[in-house]
């Protein structure tokens, strides 16, 4: 089991990778949505925000607004981290059960094409 500490950094990974994605790519497929990952095994969850911009930064702070997440994932410490460094298929991963997303279709295309 990858610590809290060790989420929160894949989670920097993942921001940092999701600003390589190209500009006009992502200006195609994001739509501005509130994000949580749950980490199931640790009890402990992040929020972000996707815009057109990039992906904000995690924090374990919830959106001051008090609204449910748009994006909502659920996810063990340890794939987190696998996924995150390429060794975790997403697709795979949520055909396994290994993650729940809980989004609408169009959220889940478009993430899809993402990731």
């Amino acid at each position: 089991m990858a610590s809290v500490e060790e989420c929160r950094a894949a989670l920097v990974k993942l921001v940092a990778q999701f600003d390589e994605i190209d500009h006009e790519d992502r200006a195609k497929h994001v739509v501005e949505r509130t994000v949580s990952c749950r980490v199931s095994d640790l009890d402990v969850t992040f929020y972000g925000r996707l815009h057109h911009g990039g992906l904000d930064p995690f924090s374990e702070q919830s959106p001051p607004d008090g609204k449910a997440a748009d994006v909502k994932l659920t996810i063990l410490s340890d794939d987190l981290i696998a996924l995150v460094d390429g060794e975790l298929d997403l697709a795979r991963a949520l055909l396994g059960g290994r993650v729940k997303v809980d989004a609408s279709f169009g959220d889940l295309m478009r993430l899809r094409r993402l990731i």
